[in-house]
Order: structure tokens, then C-alpha cells, then sequence
């Protein structure tokens, strides 16, 4: 486009950012708006040494990159921390790899890049904080707000858009694998040090991402993924508080459901968690991103869903708006395939 030439009315930066995104969306087709949907984990490691949950059996092949982002891309899975990357020489690829994938859609579109960063940014030479633990044990909020700060200015200067963190599991067995993330046993300390955190990471410019909504930590015997049995009561009063307040509170702009299925519901296939409760209740307005493979795992682990189609279409009518990494392909080839899937605007998501 010229420099003299009228910007297009999405690339107007005068006009309000909701009416700019009303606009993309008029004009997208079906495949366009479903690019948005997913991410794709380029550099996703099979060797067994993942840092999800049965990644070494569901990563793919490395996809053909010009036919993944040729309608957009929406989430581009940690560029700089599945593998030791030369912080310079990352900057450069990520900035290549966004440019095609500007210049590839209609709309000009970037990814959002997103990045583990509880205890700082999970990259090679990036500084390492203290464990949430002892965040916790710090009492301290302020100065965890002054170490997100920094945290997400690392992130920022490098092109990263979104961080995976905080963690406001309450911690409730300390057999369970995960306990080092959490900040500890109290719902009111880890709800005012998780929101200091969710502070400090986005007045950086960095999206904080709430996790794991919710109960994660609560699993059965102590085990990763096991069913979580807690009633209403204590759901209520011991797992559910923080996440509130750093809505409430910090504004936090995303939240990823949690792997396990409260009372046999899991959390990712949720309409009375992710609808009713975290948006019409709380008011939260940001967007609710799968965790790795979770969506998978309603067919193959949860088996709640008959199919990936079935799986697809049931996390996002329960609430999820991203999945940031699952099978590409075959959710962008079914998501096609129900192309009756409806949208926030009420209109299928292909009208015109």
C-alpha cells in the first residue's frame, strides 16, 4: 500500500480497535476466521523430552509452513523456548517468520507469539526468578509486580506477545507434580500475589494467561490429569477465589482452562465454567485459550467427545476462542467440515 493512499479500514489506527475487528470480520471467509483459531508449534520437539503432556505421541511432522499460514495464523507456540535459540538470531526469525505470515493473508494479520514464563521467560540466556513458592513465602506482592515488570519487558523486546502465567492453583497435596508452580495453600495470598504478577506482566505489554481454570491442583491422589471430586463448596471457597481477583483486580486478558474434568465435566469442554460463570458472572472480556492438546484429550483421554470434530466444536461452544496448539491440520480440516460452528456475533462463522 502507498504511503500517500487511504489505509484500509482495519488498518486505521484512528478508528476504535472493536470497530476495526468488526470490520476484518465482516469481510473474512470461513477458512480465514478459523486460521485464527489455532497455532501451529513449528519447533515442537518428538523426542520424547516435551514439555506437554503426551507430546511425544500427538507432536506432528514439521507442516508445510506456506500452507499453514496461507489464510493467517493465530498463535505462533513458543519461537524462542521449545529449543536454545540465540536470542539475536531469534529476534530475526520471528520477525521473518511474522512478516510471511503478514504478507501470506488478506488482512495482514501477525500471529501472537506466546511463551512460558512463570519463573521468567523460559529462553536460553533469559534471567531465572525465584519459583512461585517463594512469591509466596515472600509475602511480598509489590516486589513480585516489580520482577513480572521485568519478566515481561524481556519478552516484549523480543517480539513475544503473550505469557503463559501466572499459576493460581491452590496448592492441596503436596504429592502432586505441579506443586512447585503453585504459590501456595491459601487462596486469599495466592490470589493477591498471582494478581500483583498478572499486574506487572501486562503493563509490560505482555497478555497474562491465568492457569489452570480451574481445580487443577485439587486431582485425585496427587496425579497429574486425574479427576478433581471437589464439591461446589469447597470449588467455591478455595479454587475459584483467585482467578476472581486477578479478574477482577489485576484485568488479566486471558485464562487457560485446566486438563482435569470436575464432577466428570473437563474444564475445556465447560459452558458452566468458561460461559457462565468466568463471563457472564465475573465479567471477564479477554480470551480463554486451550492448554497444549487439551482439546485432543476430550477424545483420547477424556472421552467425551466421539471424534475431533466432536472435540473441536464442543470446546469452542463451551467458551474456548483459541487453541493454541493440537492437531493443526485436522481441526482446521474438521472446524471446515462444521462450518455451521457459530461465532460471538450470533452468524455463522463463514457469512460474508
Amino acid at each position: 500500500m502507498s504511503p500517500h493512499s487511504n489505509p484500509a479500514p482495519w488498518q486505521d489506527a484512528a478508528r476504535p480497535a472493536a470497530e476495526r475487528a468488526g470490520e476484518v470480520l465482516r469481510l473474512m471467509t470461513l477458512e480465514e476466521k478459523v486460521a485464527q483459531l489455532y497455532g501451529v508449534w513449528v519447533g515442537a520437539d518428538g523426542s520424547g523430552e516435551g514439555v506437554a503432556p503426551h507430546q511425544h505421541d500427538l507432536a506432528e511432522e514439521p507442516p508445510d509452513w506456506q500452507g499453514v499460514i496461507a489464510h493467517g495464523l493465530g498463535q505462533l507456540t513458543r519461537p524462542f523456548g521449545t529449543a536454545p535459540v540465540d536470542p539475536a538470531m531469534g529476534v530475526q526469525a520471528l520477525a521473518n517468520s511474522q512478516k510471511e505470515i503478514a504478507a501470506a493473508n488478506r488482512f495482514s494479520i501477525p500471529a501472537i507469539a506466546h511463551e512460558e514464563c512463570l519463573s521468567g521467560f523460559a529462553a536460553w540466556k533469559a534471567t531465572v526468578y525465584p519459583t512461585p513458592l517463594a512469591w509466596g513465602a515472600s509475602f511480598d506482592p509489590d516486589l513480585v509486580e516489580r520482577m513480572a515488570a521485568q519478566i515481561g519487558s524481556s519478552m516484549r523486546r523480543v517480539g513475544v506477545h503473550q505469557g503463559l502465567a501466572p499459576v493460581l492453583d491452590v496448592s492441596r497435596d503436596s504429592r502432586w507434580g505441579r506443586t512447585e508452580e503453585t504459590i501456595g495453600e491459601d487462596p486469599y495470598l495466592v490470589g493477591t500475589v498471582a494478581t500483583a504478577y498478572v499486574r506487572g506482566l501486562q503493563s509490560a505489554g505482555i497478555v497474562a494467561t491465568l492457569k489452570h481454570f480451574a481445580g487443577y491442583s485439587a486431582s485425585r491422589a496427587g496425579r497429574n490429569l486425574a479427576p478433581v471430586s471437589a464439591g461446589p463448596r469447597e470449588f467455591a471457597d478455595l479454587l475459584l477465589p483467585p482467578f476472581e481477583m486477578a479478574v477482577a483486580l489485576g484485568g488479566a486478558k486471558s485464562i487457560m482452562p485446566s486438563y482435569t474434568a470436575n464432577d466428570g465435566v473437563p474444564a475445556t469442554a465447560d459452558p458452566g465454567l468458561l460461559t457462565y460463570l468466568l463471563r457472564e458472572e465475573w465479567g471477564f472480556s479477554g480470551t480463554v485459550v486451550s492448554d497444549y492438546f487439551a482439546v485432543t484429550f476430550l477424545e483420547t483421554l477424556h472421552g467425551t467427545a466421539g471424534s475431533a470434530a466432536d472435540a473441536a466444536v464442543a470446546a469452542l461452544d463451551a467458551g474456548v476462542d483459541g487453541i493454541v496448539t493440537d492437531n493443526t491440520e485436522g481441526l482446521r480440516q474438521v472446524l471446515m467440515r462444521r462450518g455451521a460452528w457459530h461465532d460471538s456475533t450470533g452468524g455463522p462463522v463463514g457469512d460474508r
